[in-house]
């Protein structure tokens, strides 16, 4: 780092208050928007049925995107931009408080298996069956396989600067988390019951639980068809699922790496005009996401509780409102005909995923369960 030669005019700590200006209407827009979305997160049927504050955040971004967005959107698009970019990437930084090193223990080697084994196996059938089969665009794809590999709408939010998605792909892909996860949280407990009624499996709550955990979409999802079975259901599900979630960071480097070594992140195609991109490598480098490596490092330092269990509650609340904000700067920018034009494959591919999430996800979870067991 040089330093500015003799003579040259420091800049004033006042030289960045017009680029705060800029920043302040749209952040004060989706910060509205991610305050509207925590508050209606809390009413009760929302919660039974696992709509989480980030799917209500992207809704009524959406909804006011394509209804009065549009007259606000020259003084307001700096801040809805940086609120998508950056403060997405901190989220993502900040998510790593909600879990421990010590949950790995808790689910032992055959939970890890499981997650790893559904991760690999549903994220490949994505990009393999949404680009060769249905002719989706590659970061459809690889960002509706994400979400259902591995934590729903956050996977997803995380992965789009990896794979350069625009606004339009993550809010499909988002869709199909929010569609499928939300029919999981119904379906599930239905099979454990019709499994359980006709003695099919030998399925008990904490086997039911690990399977929850290891194939539905999102965390609140999770809960939600944990909670419909059993206390230990639901305990072993979220375990299961955080070492899911955990599983982000290493997925991302590993999916950076190979866009990086097959030239699909060479910035010279790149579209991306809204910051999301920032900070990838030219064709042929390896490309490490700052925020991945960010994402272990809290985990690691929330694993030795060096923090007092206060300051990570309120920083876990900093970051559903980060998160929020995220989702609602996404939503605002996203316009019905984008989505419109997306079509029934984003759909179908999640179908498809959906059905192997339950078929062959309990054919992991059983197979790896009597091997290691």
């Amino acid at each position: 780092m040089h330093s500015a030669p003799f003579g040259t005019p420091h800049k004033s700590p006042l030289a960045g208050m017009p680029r705060l200006r800029q920043l302040m209407p749209g952040l004060a827009l989706t910060g509205l928007l991610a305050f509207a979305s925590i508050q209606l997160s809390k009413n009760g049927w929302l919660q039974a049925n696992g709509i989480s504050a980030l799917t209500l955040a992207i809704v009524l971004g959406i909804g006011v995107g394509n209804t009065l967005y549009p007259s606000l959107n020259n003084v307001a698009t700096a801040g809805v931009s940086f609120s998508k970019a950056n403060l997405l990437r901190i989220g993502i930084i900040l998510y790593g408080l909600r879990l421990t090193f010590q949950d790995i223990g808790s689910v032992g080697w055959t939970g890890i298996a499981i997650d790893a084994t559904i991760l690999c196996s549903t994220f490949g059938l994505a990009y393999v069956f949404g680009t060769r089969v249905l002719g989706l665009n590659r970061e459809t794809a690889l960002l509706i396989g994400a979400g259902s590999s591995i934590c729903g709408a956050a996977a997803v939010m995380a992965t789009a600067p990896v794979v350069r998605g625009r606004a339009e792909h993550v809010i499909v892909a988002v869709a199909t988390v929010v569609v499928f996860g939300t029919l999981a949280i119904f379906v599930y407990p239905m099979l454990y019951h019709l499994a359980t009624q006709h003695r099919q499996f030998n399925l008990s709550p904490s086997a039911y639980g690990m399977f929850a955990g290891s194939t539905i979409h999102e965390v609140a999802q999770v809960v939600a068809a944990g909670h419909a079975i059993s206390a230990q259901a639901a305990n072993t599900a979220v375990i299961t699922k955080m070492v899911r979630v955990m599983m982000l960071a290493p997925f991302l480097m590993i999916l950076s790496a190979y866009l990086s070594r097959s030239g699909a992140t060479d910035p010279a195609t790149d579209d991306d005009d809204d910051g999301e991109g920032q900070g990838h490598a030219k064709r042929g480098g390896i490309v490490i996401p700052w925020f991945a490596l960010g994402f272990v490092l809290v985990t690691a330092l929330h694993s030795l509780a060096l923090l007092p269990h206060v300051i990570v509650t309120q920083l876990i609340d900093v970051d559903s409102v980060l998160l929020a904000m995220a989702m609602a700067g996404l939503g605002l920018t996203t316009h019905g005909s984008a989505i419109r034009k997306a079509g029934i494959k984003p759909l179908a591919l999640a179908a498809v995923l959906f059905v192997w999430l339950v078929c062959g996800g309990f054919a992991i979870n059983e197979g790896i369960t009597a091997i290691l067991n």
